[in-house]
């Protein structure tokens, strides 16, 4: 398995997940939007940094990593790169509540969140899906099938630095 391969397979997960996301607002589960979206935007931003060769972290806020290797990102990525630092960031923050809700004064997640919170998450998600099937299937079109091979220069490895 190759890095290529990976990424379209994430980008694969990361429509699936966004349908699912819309399934979740309409049950006005507002809770699980905003987590489901951080799950999301985790799996795009690994995504991204494996497309481009770069191992991703064991850690799930990755946004802030992609700065490192931003000259490996296209270019529209790199223009939105300080959103997607904010979108991962603010995610990232709201990861562990949106699941357990606020254990210290016992309020369950679904009290935690409303429509506005869902819909934001919606529309980032939605954003972040296109840039990322923008990168993948750019790739696709213009790259050289022989370098998409086992071996080629897709290939993940922790001393790659594309």
């Amino acid at each position: 398995m190759n890095s290529l391969s990976l990424a379209r397979d994430d980008l694969r997960k990361a429509r699936a997940r966004r349908r699912a996301l819309q399934v979740l607002y309409e049950e006005e589960s507002y809770d699980d939007v905003v987590r489901e979206a951080q799950e999301i935007v985790e799996l795009i931003l690994k995504g991204a940094r494996r497309y481009i060769g770069i191992d991703p972290p064991k850690r799930h806020d990755v946004g802030a990593t992609l700065r490192a290797h931003q000259d490996h990102l296209p270019d529209a990525w790199r223009k939105k790169l300080a959103w997607i630092e904010k979108v991962s960031a603010s995610l990232f923050e709201e990861r562990s509540p949106a699941f357990y809700g606020n254990e210290t004064d016992v309020i369950p997640a679904s009290d935690l969140y409303e429509r506005e919170d869902a819909e934001r998450a919606l529309n980032w998600t939605t954003e972040l899906v296109k840039l990322y099937e923008h990168m993948v299937t750019e790739r696709g079109q213009r790259g050289d099938p022989s370098q998409d091979e086992e071996g080629g220069e897709n290939d993940i490895s922790e001393t790659s630095t594309r």
